[in-house]
């Protein structure tokens, strides 16, 4: 049987680039300086074998499970490890008694749960009562919010570290670390790679290493050797390996602008057709969904407003629709939000009312609020005449009365002008026939 499982290991094929450089050691760990500087909590614990069990919260390729062996090595602590797609509670019972014979070992047991989110709660409170009594350290990753989809009571007993997406720059050293690696990398082939080439596949990558050291590997696969049989990676070809478009769309720079702008003005211009296009833009280049999905709530009140009430609703809804079923599907109820607001009745009128308000507060500072609208919860403030003479609109016809609300500086004052377009026509005829009552 020993022999068998040698020779089938000689033949084995090697492991994936992303795979083999793995970094081993907090040292050759790159990123997530937030945790791992020095004295920063994560590696202080790390370095004095005390981590406390954790919930790593972080997109895609940041390095959670690399960081929770890497813990568990530096630790000097059993690893266990499964994924919540294909494991149940039958595997948890199992490591749980794996661990508790550490125990009488004198050995603790880390278990590592990837996708932690996928569990259920059943799933979930299986966890609970080891962690509680030290029989595991827990450490679950996740790429989704553990406010939403961890339990409260396994939440409470575990500190959350937020791990961020890799920058362009920490990408672009997890390249040349594999191009220079003769031992585990692409050393020994001679492989270079173009700096347009790097720069393309650090930021078409978005913070990705597996996805950027695959890309990597794969475009040493597809790129000739020279006569001196050497291979050297061009923009091209890493476009071809990715196999995606580049789009003229940085995040953090001018087109960033330039694009969310022409989103935004396509809705107010009621152009759904500009607004998908602008939409998919954004989409196809990576742009975060939740970031799309707020500048949509924001223009549902700035820009339609009451004129359609249900705009907002209709933007929030994206938002949780979004959050909740995150991507690549986010974009469908995106695009359906989009064509709603695209469409909806536009009015600026609750956005300009109050930046009128705010001119008068800034202007003439903090007025004294008129004495018959104050509440009077003391014997001596109703003597100094708080709430006297204040009209309880419910004890009047249409639960409507002549009262002034403004500072008396500010009587008579008009903020709120409504369209009359879409459901303000409504509400401006509410107002009228108020006003003709005071």
């Amino acid at each position: 049987m020993e022999l068998f499982e040698r020779e089938k290991s000689e033949v084995a094929p090697p492991s994936p680039l992303a795979e083999r450089m793995r970094p081993k050691t907090i040292a050759e760990f790159s990123g997530q300086g937030h945790l791992l500087g020095k004295g920063k909590f994560l590696r202080s614990a790390v370095e004095k074998g005390e981590v406390p069990s954790l919930i790593l919260w972080g997109p895609p390729g940041c390095g959670k499970t690399t960081l929770a062996r890497i813990i568990a090595q530096a630790a000097h602590k059993d690893f266990a490890a499964f994924s919540a797609v294909t494991s149940g509670v039958k595997e948890i019972r199992e490591v749980v008694a794996r661990a508790k014979t550490n125990l009488k070992l004198g050995k603790r047991t880390i278990l590592f749960v990837d996708e932690i989110h996928r569990f259920n709660k059943t799933q979930q409170d299986a966890f609970l009562h080891h962690v509680e009594d030290g029989t595991i350290t827990l450490i679950g990753a996740t790429t989704e919010n553990p406010s939403f989809e961890v339990v409260s009571p396994l939440l409470s007993r575990c500190k959350v570290l937020t791990l961020n997406a890799l920058t362009e720059e920490e990408i672009k050293k997890i390249l040349e670390r594999a191009l220079l690696d003769k031992e585990k990398g692409l050393g020994g082939l001679g492989i270079e790679i173009s700096e347009d080439a790097a720069g393309f596949v650090a930021g078409f990558s978005h913070g990705d290493a597996r996805e950027a050291l695959n890309t990597l590997e794969n475009s040493s696969m597809i790129t000739p050797q020279d006569k001196d049989g050497r291979r050297s990676i061009t923009l091209d070809i890493a476009k071809e390996a990715m196999q995606k478009k580049s789009l003229l769309y940085d995040k953090g720079a001018e087109e960033h602008y330039n694009v969310i702008s022409a989103f935004i003005k396509s809705m107010r211009g009621s152009d759904p057709d500009g607004a998908l296009y602008w939409l998919a833009r954004m989409v196809e280049a990576g742009e975060d969904p939740l970031f799309i999905a707020r500048r949509m709530v924001i223009f549902a009140s700035e820009d339609i407003g009451n004129a359609d009430p249900a705009a907002i609703s209709v933007a929030v809804a994206v938002k949780e629709a979004v959050d909740f079923v995150g991507m690549p599907e986010g974009w469908i109820p995106l695009a359906q939000g989009v064509t709603y607001l695209a469409c909806a009745e536009k009015s600026n009128a609750s956005y300009s009312a109050y930046l009128n308000a705010k001119e008068d507060v800034v202007e003439k500072g903090a007025l004294p609020v008129p004495l018959h609208l104050r509440n009077a919860p003391t014997g001596l403030m109703k003597k100094l005449g708080y709430g006297r003479d204040y009209k309880y609109p419910h004890n009047y016809k249409d639960a409507k009365v002549s009262q002034d609300y403004l500072p008396e500086e500010l009587k008579g004052r008009t903020y709120y002008a409504p369209s009359g377009r879409g459901y303000e026509k409504t509400i401006s005829e509410r107002i009228k026939a108020a006003r003709k009552k005071q």
